[in-house]
């Protein structure tokens, strides 16, 4: 019995004092919470998460306007390349197009009885064809009884100021109450200004011609405002010009198609976003309806005239809602949706009325949604974050609050929900660091102090991932294609000898330091210094698809920092330092290496080997930066390169062709010096020793490749070679 108290007095003690530390965690995680999401949304007041949010929307856009189907009713008819060459084929017409053109297609869909035909097409000036042509137009028009006209209404771009007074007006564009629009006559509908309180308004509008505004059913204001970003996610369903409610292409639209042209915003169900406007639901693939080409219904309205078959049955159009518009390139009407950066404006208009025949358009949450959504998620990271201290725990938080609001974010989307992603994400960004921070400051003295010894001999990428994973401390390594790095200073035992110890030191810790600075500003892992060289390589011990292009930018970068440094050394030094850098891409081994008691992270294999021999054949060239083919190869178009030769180094069979590399600007400031070089380089190769001669001297004054190379024609020309190959053979390392 004695023997039990003991235990029952430790229980008693030791789980309060458990209870009383968790609650303090938890405590502090919500502290941390709060905290983080009060920062959060700091931020995103002032619009920074804007961008961000943007595309994370496009990501769900994409994802669902690919399994969705637009409202079979509607219908896109794309005046396309196809239909502009066939026009020219057939008629021998150019653009622009006649109208009469045009009055085909409107007859077409008069003869299927389209519900409404909606033309994203404005016809500012009379046609160039001459009166007739405009009248065959406006015929076709007025046969039509269901055609939709566009208009530009714009803050600066338009002629007019007022509104036309020849213009048919009624309900059709209703003068708002609160107007001083001289506009408004006995004959014009009214309505209470206080619904467009959130539209546009515009001082400026062009209209089209008489024969079609005064025609048409409706004008449509084709304008439309994209996001910050440039995207068209939003519309304007009415906007404002000289006191009259204007309806958006897409709602022009849908007040024909509903048979009684009659603005009544009110009774139009929808969602708007804090600034009055509805945000679009693109669906289909590429976010479009289905789509006819212009050729293929001009050819069909052609042939039914002639009694002949069409190629587009007529029928298929029957109580359809047509929008005509352009999709080819040249006429400059494509748009960047969040479905891609090529979507014809049409397509857009079109979205408006589909949404608005489906209920489609997106909710978005207001202000204080959006504060309560970042509050929880970051509370709710943070208090397990904090309670939690094994790392497998922590890691399943971070795993389990990481995606959740991207999966919130397409899980709102199938309902119609604009559900915020970016904000939500960064509380629980800044709540899970702000957790596992305090719990670093609080509780990782052991931790700290393990990582502070590492840190004296591993670099900082490395200790990261040993912390994550101790195994990684056995001896071994993995093959993996590197971009290796070896650098030189030209010249530097000479000027060591003229400096004392001290001096030596100071001027080294300086030059390593910087070339070390940008060395890991493209990523690099910095393998040791020997001296004067660094060694340094890319795509290890992290990933990187662009190692090539890091390293080659490292290097140019190293060599305009020394450029910087060089006349503050030679006033240190009495001469100017210059560095040699060879570089090559392909296969080693990198890992921990050494032995079981002493290693270091490093590399070896015969691609490192290649890259120090290159940073000596700098020397024969009298280059100073120089890369190997297998570099060289996967730079495409980051960087500009000159071909300096074929060589053959110490160790190696197969010879390799060199390269120096350029910045772009640089590269066009000596391409025709590069050109001259590079038409003497074949005359070397094919062992055209005097004519090579010749074009290398012409540019040996300013380039030391050329004078090396003339001097070696010469020399070649004296005793030719057997078996030329173009080979310069180097005979020291």
């Amino acid at each position: 019995m004695n023997s039990a108290r003991p235990a029952d007095s430790v229980k008693r003690v030791n789980s309060p004092r458990k209870d009383r530390e968790r609650k303090r965690r938890a405590i502090r995680g919500a502290v941390i919470g709060v905290a983080a999401a009060v920062l959060v949304l700091a931020v995103w007041a002032a619009s920074a998460f804007e961008s961000l949010e943007y595309r994370s929307w496009d990501q769900r856009a994409r994802f669902y306007a690919a399994r969705e189907t637009p409202d079979e009713s509607v219908v896109l008819v794309l005046l396309d390349q196809d239909s502009l060459d066939w026009v020219r084929e057939e008629f021998g017409l150019s653009w622009p197009w006649p109208r009469e053109l045009y009055a085909y297609i409107v007859d077409y869909f008069s003869r299927a009885e389209a519900a409404s035909v909606v033309f994203d097409v404005l016809y500012l000036d009379p046609s160039g064809y001459g009166v007739h042509d405009d009248a065959a137009l406006e015929a076709a028009i007025q046969n039509n009884r269901r055609f939709v006209g566009s208009v530009f209404l714009g803050a600066e771009t338009g002629d007019s100021t007022s509104w036309p007074a020849d213009l048919p007006a009624g309900s059709r564009y209703p003068v708002l109450t609160e107007s001083n629009s001289n506009a408004e006559s006995a004959s014009d509908s009214t309505s209470d200004a206080s619904f467009a309180a959130d539209f546009p308004r515009f001082p400026r509008a062009s209209f089209p011609i008489p024969e079609v505004a005064e025609s048409a059913r409706i004008l449509g204001n084709i304008h439309l405002s994209a996001d910050s970003d440039g995207v068209y996610r939003r519309v304007d369903l009415f906007s404002v010009f000289d006191g009259r409610a204007v309806p958006a292409l897409g709602t022009a639209g849908f007040l024909v198609g509903n048979d009684g042209v009659e603005v009544v915003p009110q009774g139009l169900d929808v969602p708007l976003d804090r600034d009055g406007r509805a945000v679009l639901r693109y669906r289909g693939e590429g976010g479009m309806p289905q789509a006819y080409s212009a050729a293929a219904i001009l050819q069909s309205e052609v042939n039914l005239r002639g009694d002949m078959a069409p190629p587009v049955d007529p029928e298929l159009f029957s109580g359809a809602r047509v929008f005509f518009g352009f999709s080819a390139p040249g006429l400059f009407d494509l748009r960047p949706t969040p479905l891609g950066g090529s979507t014809p404006g049409v397509a857009v208009h079109a979205t408006i009325l589909d949404n608005l025949l489906t209920g489609g358009f997106m909710k978005t949450p207001g202000n204080l949604a959006v504060v309560i959504i970042v509050l929880l998620f970051a509370v709710a990271a943070a208090v397990p974050a904090s309670v939690s201290v094994k790392s497998g725990m922590i890691a399943l938080w971070y795993f389990l609050f990481l995606p959740a609001p991207m999966l919130m974010g397409f899980a709102a989307y199938l309902p119609g929900y604009w559900f915020p992603v970016v904000a939500p994400t960064a509380g629980v960004i800044l709540a899970l660091v702000g957790a596992g921070a305090a719990s670093y400051a609080v509780e990782g003295k052991q931790k700290r102090f393990i990582k502070s010894a590492f840190q004296q001999y591993l670099s900082p990428d490395v200790i990261e991932n040993l912390l994550s994973d101790p195994e990684r401390l056995r001896l071994g390594g993995e093959r993996r294609v590197l971009s290796i790095f070896f650098s030189d200073l030209q010249g530097f035992t000479g000027i060591s000898e003229k400096l004392s110890p001290e001096e030596l030191t100071s001027l080294l810790n300086e030059y390593l330091s910087a070339m070390t600075d940008v060395i890991h500003e493209e990523g690099g892992t910095v393998d040791k210094y020997e001296g004067d060289a660094i060694i340094a390589f890319w795509n290890a011990p992290l990933e990187q698809e662009d190692h090539p292009v890091r390293a080659v930018r490292a290097a140019l970068h190293c060599q305009q920092a020394l450029a910087e440094l060089r006349p503050a050394f030679a006033t240190r030094t009495g001469a100017d330092l210059y560095m040699r850098i060879g570089m090559n891409t392909g296969a080693a081994v990198v890992g921990n290496m050494g032995s079981r008691t002493r290693f270091d992270y490093t590399m070896l294999g015969d691609a490192v080997n290649l890259a120090a021999r290159l940073e000596g054949v700098n020397k024969q060239f009298g280059t100073y930066t120089m890369i190997s083919e297998a570099t060289a190869a996967e730079l495409t178009d980051a960087f500009r390169c000159r071909e300096l030769g074929r060589v053959g180094v110490v160790g190696r069979a197969a010879p390799v062709v060199v390269y120096e590399p350029y910045f772009a600007e640089q590269y066009t400031n000596a391409l025709e010096l590069v050109e001259t070089f590079h038409r003497a380089l074949q005359l070397y190769y094919q062992g055209s020793f005097e004519e090579a001669a010749r074009l290398f001297e012409s540019i040996s004054a300013v380039d030391p490749p050329a004078a090396r190379y003339a001097e070696r024609c010469r020399a070649l020309q004296q005793e030719p070679p057997q078996d030329w190959a173009g080979v310069w053979v180097m005979t020291a390392k």
